[in-house]
């Protein structure tokens, strides 16, 4: 039998504060260490701010403010049922920049925290100075690639067109959420998913998804990005998405990710016409961050001190 969850479970200790930030209508949980220019850290698909646990503290320790934000319907956030379209998670991460009192930030992304990190650095290039994208295409290029590669990228993207299904959060959460680890396993490379660290892991991204609604607002994301294919305001977004960004951005992939394939991402600078970086991470899968967190915090401390 399955015990209850609440939203306690991922206000873990540690060198770091918890708080609560109000933006875009929503209220935020954030975990936030050290103090000078902002580094704001968006978590992907099934994950929760834990994502960066490592790096956080060493960020601040290199001289930046380090925060970590559970996304809208995610961990302690606010869950709402509306507001998953690209425009309004966009807006969350800029309300986000200037609810924590600054005017700019170093975004950095991985999976689905990726693609808003691209988004939000195009449709409001001031606020975001510096972007790293972690196992991201560009939304476009991801759009582009799904239609074009039906053997490669459209069937990666099985699983997720999966969420479409209704009511399909009650399969994510079903035994204790088994399908999180599922994702985590299938995504990430062989060698983390093997390793000592994995299994806590997987334990606490299965149980933050069982927080109530939270399985629901992760796949509204992805429903929303499907569903808008089809709609006006879709086809808006695409427009938008087409203005080149002019944020320096580098863009990092692990070269065994199952989940968007390096081929997938790698056409992705054609939309920066910033100075924009292309690194290819041999032997990692979808979660680089944690499958090699010395060499993601030294790309990311050397691309915000650039």
């Amino acid at each position: 039998m399955s015990t209850k969850v609440d939203e306690s479970c991922v206000l873990v200790d540690g060198p770091w504060q918890h708080r609560f930030v109000g933006a875009n209508g929503s209220r935020f949980h954030v975990v936030e260490a050290g103090t000078g220019p902002l580094v704001l850290f968006l978590h992907g698909f099934p994950e929760f701010w834990w994502a960066w646990n490592e790096i956080l503290p060493a960020v601040a320790d290199a001289g930046f403010r380090a925060v970590a934000v559970d996304l809208r319907g995610y961990g302690a956030s606010d869950k709402p049922p509306r507001g998953y379209d690209g425009y309004t998670q966009a807006a969350d991460v800029t309300g986000l920049i200037r609810a924590l009192g600054e005017r700019s930030a170093i975004i950095v992304g991985t999976g689905f925290g990726g693609m808003l990190g691209w988004t939000a650095a195009a449709f409001h290039p001031r606020m975001v100075s510096r972007l790293v994208v972690i196992g991201a295409a560009h939304p476009l290029r991801l759009r582009a690639a799904i239609f074009a590669d039906p053997r490669g990228q459209f069937s990666a993207s099985t699983p997720s067109l999966k969420f479409q299904i209704p009511r399909f959060e009650h399969v994510l959460t079903r035994d204790n959420a088994a399908m999180v680890g599922d994702f985590l396993r299938k995504w990430g490379g062989r060698e983390w998913t093997s390793g000592r660290d994995f299994d806590e892991y997987e334990a606490r991204c299965r149980e933050a998804m069982r927080i109530p609604q939270a399985a629901f607002c992760a796949m509204e994301g992805y429903r929303w990005a499907f569903r808008s294919l089809l709609r006006l305001h879709g086809y808006r977004f695409v427009r938008l998405l087409q203005e080149p960004l002019v944020t320096p951005t580098l863009q990092l992939h692990g070269a065994l990710d199952t989940a968007v394939l390096p081929r997938t991402a790698q056409g992705s600078g054609r939309y920066v016409t910033a100075p924009y970086e292309w690194r290819l991470l041999d032997g990692v899968g979808h979660f680089a961050h944690l499958e090699s967190p010395d060499l993601v915090l030294g790309e990311i401390l050397r691309w915000s001190k650039s």
